[in-house]
């Protein structure tokens, strides 16, 4: 497994390669100096001149490609054109929240999604099957940012349970440590600042969780309704084995391959795809992050985002080719 694990790693660096040259020349397909942007519309072109200079943005394009992709080679992520701060720094707290808000989305598509999937194969054709994959459509279907707002309206507004945007109390701000707020507030001792930043992350995290949680209902009772026609379940029900047991012991077990694909992939869209829910949640993480840089035509930044969503998409997905051997003792990977 470590001879194919450095393989498939090695195999990473062209994709990687190919996928910044792409993002370079497509983000400066974009119209708009950033120069001009960043001093706005009554700089002189003088001025204009001089900060494009300094930007380096009058340089040929494979002088500053080159340059960008030295600095990558170095561990350097460049500069942004805005701040003038490193992106290295500037980059971890975007990510961070953005991965705390996909990881609790994830947790709660897991747990629903599963176990509705199993309790709709073992109930095939009940009432209680119907209505979950009836509401499994509907979440594949729903616009995000409709349910978003509609969170809002009901549970922030109407019955004032949650609060309505951002990660924190901004009259009581967290001591960012590791910037995973969960986290940081566990490390400090704060438990009454854990349920305000727990309270922060239901509405955003069940509005991003609802279309991978429907993928995952879907998937589940379609691959354990294969499986639970199989011999060896009928052998574990004749043997007198509760179904409980039958179910979640051995039809999960081999069912689960499918679903940890889904569950892998869908775990990747969400860190580079949670924008919406950011937006609407004024959630201040990559997506925004990313969004702002567009505006502003901050080229660093933007080919920066991207790339580091690419390498960890790409990553998640080794994790979950890896995991299938050791759920699975019959696939080998030599």
């Amino acid at each position: 497994m470590l001879s194919y694990t450095i393989k498939r790693l090695l195999s990473l660096i062209p994709v990687l390669l190919g996928l910044t040259l792409i993002v370079f020349f497509m983000i400066r397909a974009i119209p708009g100096n950033p120069a001009q942007i960043i001093l706005g519309q009554l700089a002189t072109e003088e001025a204009v001149a001089e900060l494009t200079k300094q930007l380096g943005l009058d340089q040929p394009w494979y002088t500053q490609f080159f340059l960008y992709l030295g600095g990558l080679f170095s561990g350097d992520l460049g500069q942004s054109l805005r701040t003038k701060s490193p992106i290295n720094e500037e980059i971890w707290p975007f990510l961070a929240a953005t991965a705390e808000l996909a990881l609790c989305a994830m947790l709660i598509a897991i747990v629903i999604g599963v176990n509705a999937g199993i309790i709709s194969a073992w109930f095939q054709n009940s009432w209680f099957d119907y209505v979950a994959m009836i509401l499994a459509l509907v979440g594949v279907s729903m616009p995000i940012f409709w349910l978003g707002l509609m969170e809002q309206w009901i549970f922030a507004i109407n019955l004032e349970w949650l609060p309505t945007s951002g990660r924190e109390n901004v009259r009581a701000p967290i001591d960012a440590i590791t910037n995973f707020y969960i986290i940081d507030t566990i490390i400090q001792g704060r438990f009454d600042q854990l349920w305000i930043v727990i309270k922060h992350l239901i509405l955003p995290s069940a509005a991003l969780a609802t279309i991978p949680m429907a993928i995952i209902a879907r998937i589940t009772r379609s691959t354990m309704l294969e499986v639970m026609k199989s011999d060896f379940i009928r052998t574990a029900r004749a043997k007198g084995l509760r179904m409980f047991w039958v179910v979640y012991k051995h039809s999960l077990k081999n069912a689960v391959i499918p679903v940890l694909t889904i569950i892998g992939l869908q775990t990747g869209l969400l860190l580079g795809g949670a924008i919406l829910t950011e937006t609407i949640f004024s959630w201040p993480g990559i997506g925004r992050y990313i969004y702002e840089a567009i505006n502003y035509r901050d080229y660093p930044v933007i080919q920066s985002g991207i790339l580091v969503i690419a390498v960890i998409f790409v990553l998640i997905n080794l994790i979950v080719d890896l995991l299938y051997a050791v759920i699975d003792p019959r696939i080998k990977y030599n």
